[in-house]
């Protein structure tokens, strides 16, 4: 008997038919075949910039709901949070993040960013593609773009979502790829902070051992031997080219560690955060270790950021703490193991919040002028990009960020050109990097 997405235990399996279907196991969302196609493409379009940019993988902290900038990176006299000093003279944060407070060298801040939509989906949307909602056609996500144009490292997935959301699935499509194709979707793997976390697709059925395993591509080589005399197809071939890969996806001890949190020392577990998001990043950091390009760390409950009721207590008490001590760890894991230099470290929301709060002492949706923090991969650290004015409202000074500039900072990093546009199926020219009104976002000089 056969189960669907993974090896069968019997032994009827080893003909060639079930055997096979190693080669395309579904991974929670892109299957194995689909990921080593995507090595191959792009191994022939990556330009010789990306080849040599400083960027070569980048981590996305999701903070869904939208975090309130006067409490946490822009503080303001209408929090009542006071503001604190950082290792970077002039720059000072909230006092929830005296963690942070003391890497800020490593982090910048954007204080003026700039959306274009106020509601949760639309604005989830427009934050992972740069592009409104349009129901005429659908866009790729940032990370689609980045996994695409750089090409997969070691046979690891290179584009990640951790973890899979219990509820309001649909927001999983606002990171995949759009018309860019199925093998450009991120792997989306379940919470790596339950206890029983796996991957069921890496992971063999008890009865068949990793030599099992070896014997029965052996066996299967005898019997292909004899196909292909009678069978020489050049699609066939490809295909079990594939498939050859997909196995030795599944034997490759890199792959299988990089996804195994027990290889982690309990302290450095502890030090992240023992917790949906804390574990998150922590996966995170051993999959761009490993090779991965893009992993998407979310973890909080759905809409936690969402502070229209007790805003204050929630920053306070549950929100910003997990996010000043996992963001803290990262940056300093990061560091340790050489890597800060080499990737791209974004915290941000879909939106900020309002400068004032309403009568449930919360505060609602607010897209005119927020913050972000963002540091790694070529991205100078410690800097402030742009002014809010007394109550974190509005622009006061510099320039406004919209996503599109900030596509077009990282893609920079990344040595990947943030001009370049795709073709959509419609006959559409798509802008990697869309800002305001169909234009080219521009990189933020100051950080890169």
């Amino acid at each position: 008997m056969t189960t669907a997405g993974c090896l069968a235990c019997s032994e009827a399996n080893l003909r060639r038919r079930d055997f096979l279907r190693v080669g395309s196991l579904s991974l929670l969302g892109i299957n194995l075949s689909q990921y080593l196609r995507l090595k191959q493409v792009m191994a022939a379009e990556r330009g010789s910039s990306a080849l040599h940019a400083k960027a070569q993988a980048c981590i996305l902290l999701w903070l869904e709901g939208g975090p309130s900038q006067m409490d946490t990176w822009d503080p303001k006299p209408n929090s009542p949070f006071r503001p604190i000093s950082t290792n970077v003279a002039g720059i000072q944060i909230s006092e929830l993040l005296p963690r942070v407070a003391k890497r800020m060298d490593k982090l910048s801040i954007i204080r003026t960013m700039y959306t274009e939509e106020n509601n949760h989906p639309q604005a989830s949307y427009y934050a992972m593609t740069g592009h409104r909602p349009n129901p005429a056609m659908e866009f790729p996500s940032f990370g689609s773009i980045i996994t695409k144009e750089m090409g997969g490292r070691n046979d690891v997935p290179p584009h990640i979502l951790a973890p899979q959301w219990e509820i309001e699935r649909q927001y999983e499509e606002y990171f995949k790829a759009s018309f860019l194709g199925a093998e450009y979707d991120p792997l989306i793997v379940p919470d790596p902070s339950s206890k029983d976390f796996q991957l069921p697709d890496l992971s063999l059925p008890k009865s068949i051992t990793l030599d099992r395993l070896e014997d029965r591509r052996s066996f299967l080589k005898l019997v292909d031997r004899r196909y292909r005399e009678k069978a020489r197809i050049a699609e066939r071939g490809a295909g079990d080219t594939f498939s050859q890969q997909a196995q030795n996806m599944i034997l490759s001890p890199t792959v299988r560690d990089s996804f195994d949190l027990s290889k982690e020392p309990e302290k450095i577990k502890d030090a992240y955060g023992r917790n949906a998001f804390g574990q998150s990043v922590l996966l995170a950091r051993r999959l761009v270790e490993a090779g991965s390009r893009f992993v998407t760390a979310a973890g909080y409950k759905f809409n936690a950021w969402d502070t229209h009721c007790d805003n204050y207590r929630l920053h306070r008490d549950q929100l910003v703490p997990v996010l000043d001590q996992t963001l803290a760890t990262l940056l300093e894991d990061l560091e340790q193991r050489g890597l800060l230099e080499s990737t791209v470290v974004l915290a941000i929301g879909e939106f900020g919040r309002t400068p004032h709060h309403n009568p449930n002492a919360g505060r609602d949706h607010w897209s005119h002028c927020w913050s972000m923090a963002l540091g790694g991969g070529g991205i100078r650290g410690g800097q402030l990009v742009g002014a809010s004015d007394d109550k974190g409202a509005y622009l006061a000074a510099g320039r406004r960020v919209t996503i599109g500039d900030l596509f077009a900072t990282v893609y920079k990093a990344f040595g990947i050109d943030w001009h370049k546009e795709y073709m959509h199926p419609i006959g559409r020219p798509v802008k990697i990097a869309n800002s305001e009104n169909d234009h080219n976002g521009e990189p933020v000089a100051q950080l890169i």
